[in-house]
């Protein structure tokens, strides 16, 4: 069969009554590709006045990837870069050696009652560049190549498929498309990277006819072919790339191959030896490292 595992969500509060599902990492699985952050944002609407936004923190190591169906986030980060990121864009912050930002909600949608939707992913870089300068790349929407077929139509967000190459800078074979299916309406997979698997933020899909949970991926065999299909019509994202490079440490914002470089990056944030946001004057606390860290797991 093509789903070779099904990977449920949770809840995660990410304060101020902000609350994603989270599905990678997972206890059974980590990554998938270079992915191994994989967090679905609402769609959660707000009441004028009210604020979701996150103050500044740290990353090391990984590469943020912000993709919004619906509203808008201000990102600012300690390069200087501030960006408005908005429905249809893809953007790429590469943290490296160490990165900080901030993203909040514009000024001009402050006063007034508007909706959030999208995705958020983490893709752990290799381990020969880890350590590379942070860097942050913006593609438009309009720079995203799209592909139509009868009943669905393809963005290739990151990486290539179909014959179409996306903009957007990457380490690592890497694929992460956005598809709607009309009603009735099928898309055939093929060709697909190592490790792959398939997400719906809208809508319901099946996979070779076998219906996935809502809230939930699927991953895909090895070397599967998949017809994933939608009786109502949905929008699906598919998701993969090369298989990491070795283990990753998770803590926090921050992702390593080694646990003595995440433990340098804690010790820099608690001493504000990292670059600030230009015009930020806040920034999230360090959090207790978890027991099962200290215990060496």
């Amino acid at each position: 069969m093509p789903i070779a595992q099904l990977l449920p969500s949770h809840d995660k509060d990410l304060g101020g009554g902000f609350t994603v599902r989270r599905i990678l990492p997972a206890a059974s699985r980590q990554s998938v590709g270079p992915f191994l952050f994989f967090d679905h944002m609402g769609p959660v609407q707000a009441a004028p006045g009210a604020r979701h936004d996150v103050r500044p923190h740290p990353h090391i190591g990984l590469a943020t990837v912000t993709y919004l169906f619906e509203g808008a986030i201000m990102h600012r980060d300690s390069l200087g870069s501030a960006q408005r990121i908005e429905p249809g864009a893809v953007n790429w912050m590469t943290a490296g050696s160490g990165i900080v930002h901030s993203e909040r909600t514009p000024e001009d949608l402050l006063d007034r009652t508007r909706r959030t939707h999208g995705l958020q992913l983490w893709a752990a870089l290799p381990r020969e560049h880890e350590e590379a300068a942070p860097a942050f790349s913006h593609t438009p929407a309009d720079a995203i190549p799209e592909i139509a077929f009868e009943g669905a139509a393809v963005r290739v967000l990151v990486g290539s498929a179909f014959g179409q190459a996306s903009p957007v800078p990457t380490f690592s074979d890497t694929l992460y498309l956005d598809v709607q299916l009309a009603p009735g309406a099928f898309l055939d997979l093929d060709g697909l990277p190592e490790e792959s698997a398939v997400y719906a933020p809208i809508g319901a899909i099946a996979v070779d006819g076998e219906a996935v949970p809502p809230n939930t991926m699927a991953l895909l065999a090895p070397g599967a072919q998949a017809r994933v299909s939608s009786a109502a019509g949905a929008r699906f994202v598919l998701v993969g790339g090369a298989p990491l490079d070795g283990r990753r440490y998770i803590f926090w914002n921050f992702v390593s191959s080694s646990r003595e470089r995440i433990e340098q990056a804690a010790r820099d944030w608690e001493a504000d030896a990292f670059a600030p946001v230009p015009g930020e004057h806040e920034r999230i606390p360090l959090p207790a490292l978890p027991a099962a860290w200290r215990r060496g797991g």
